[in-house]
């Protein structure tokens, strides 16, 4: 009901997904012989990206091959392209029902016979069209065994559902039509406005999928599943690669467990580690979208990974928080947030532009044009208000930034009471109803 309320015609390619990886899983179980269970897995693989390939990306490699020949002196017209709807979610459920296949394979996971169960892990309604992605050991052996009703698992899916929305209606959805503006006119604006646009963009774009996850995950739990969390607090990371430790977690677990280490990890030498990154980051930008800005916005990534990575600073920090041992960070910790979150928010401009020319054009105006105007918002409040409010927004999730989970964690009723109601104030202050509410996130 849920995704066919979408287009329940596209309700068939879920079917089919969850059909075919339901049988591939008990088929690479059923063998012992090491190339007939990789055989199966392939299908499994196969099947899944060609499923994704023709409706996420067809048209894109069409009209690539057009590009390169016409630079060629060729010129041809594109008669092979289609008119393709993007079924929402794809790139979602097609990598949560391959990670059944994997784990198989992997023999970390026997395959269910389960079929309705099976199903239910596929098209789980809260997190199917954004995520996170979920693993069959995580959410199927949830959904298959008996859950008896909590009320505290409850009362924190409730927390977590008004947090997100929080998030999406008062962040994400009012700066939008800023950040719209700003992109849309870049041509038009000076660098302090580029900047701000570009900036506001990563509140923008966090508040949206982050609140989101919160959505899913709170929703989940009102029928007593934990879903994996996926995110946790990435604005406050120190380097690059602690920020993918924090951003869109399922996705980068995703590709650590299924291409990364498949490949080698880091394991196999600096060269081929740098080499294993680079492709990482180049798929995880293409899987985005299809579209150049991704793959250059995924190779920005991979270059500002690389030396973190390169001097052994990949993973101090994973297990830490920023200002961990009190209340105020560091100056060194203010220093590496600032700059981690410069250059995280840099690479939004590829992420957020519409065309390679365009991502460049807005980074030469940043250069070129470096002088001071007050931005005049064409609508909605004073600037004044959304830099209070984001700087409000920061300092709150600073102070909550142990556990993404518990955004209401507060000993005392009357300041708890006192936090709900100015959240919920805030969603009716800042909810307009012209704004395009859909998630940015459903696009991909």
């Amino acid at each position: 009901m849920f995704y066919g309320w979408w287009d329940w015609r596209f309700l068939s390619l879920i079917l089919l997904s969850t059909t075919v990886d339901y049988f591939v899983g008990i088929k690479i179980d059923s063998y012992t012989k090491h190339s007939k269970r990789k055989l199966w897995l392939w299908v499994s693989v196969i099947f899944n990206v060609g499923l994704l390939g023709f409706f996420k990306y067809y048209n894109f490699f069409v009209d690539s091959w057009i590009d390169m020949f016409s630079m060629l002196g060729y010129d041809i017209k594109s008669t092979w392209t289609l008119k393709v709807i993007l079924p929402v979610g794809i790139s979602f459920y097609t990598f949560q029902t391959m990670s059944y296949s994997f784990d198989i394979y992997y023999n970390k996971l026997k395959p269910t016979r389960d079929y309705l169960s099976f199903a239910a892990f596929v098209s789980f309604f809260p997190q199917l069209v954004a995520g996170p992605i979920e693993r069959a050991s995580n959410l199927l052996s949830q959904i298959i065994n008996k859950r008896e009703f909590s009320y505290e698992q409850c009362v924190g899916g409730l927390k977590l559902i008004l947090w997100g929305l929080f998030k999406k209606v008062v962040i994400a959805d009012a700066l939008a039509p800023i950040v719209d503006d700003i992109f849309a006119n870049y041509t038009t604006y000076p660098a302090s406005t580029l900047i701000l646009g570009v900036t506001l963009f990563s509140f923008q774009v966090y508040g949206d999928f982050s609140g989101y996850s919160d959505i899913a995950i709170g929703t989940a739990k009102l029928f007593g599943i934990e879903l994996k969390s996926n995110f946790k607090f990435p604005s406050f990371s120190r380097n690059v690669a602690e920020y993918w430790q924090r951003w869109h977690v399922s996705l980068s677990t995703w590709f650590r467990h299924y291409v990364y280490i498949p490949l080698g990890g880091s394991r196999v030498g600096k060269l081929k580690s740098v080499r294993n990154i680079i492709i990482i980051f180049l798929v995880s930008g293409f899987w985005h979208g299809a579209n150049w800005t991704f793959i250059f916005w995924g190779a920005f990534h991979a270059l500002a990974y690389i030396p973190v990575f390169l001097m052994g600073r990949n993973t101090i920090y994973k297990n830490s928080v920023v200002g961990e041992n009190s209340f105020f960070p560091s100056l060194v910790e203010i220093g590496q947030v600032l700059l981690t979150f410069s250059i995280v928010t840099f690479s939004r401009i590829f992420f957020r532009s519409e065309s390679i020319t365009d991502a460049f054009a807005f980074i030469k105006g940043i250069c070129s044009n470096f002088t001071y105007e007050v931005y005049d918002h064409p609508v909605g409040y004073r600037m004044i208000d959304y830099y209070v409010l984001i700087a409000l927004f920061v300092l709150y999730e600073y102070r909550i930034r142990k556990d993404e989970r518990s955004p209401f964690k507060f000993k005392s009723k009357i300041v708890r009471f006192i936090a709900y109601t100015i959240v919920i104030l805030g969603m009716l202050l800042f909810y307009d109803s012209n704004i395009d509410r859909s998630f940015i996130y459903f696009q991909f």
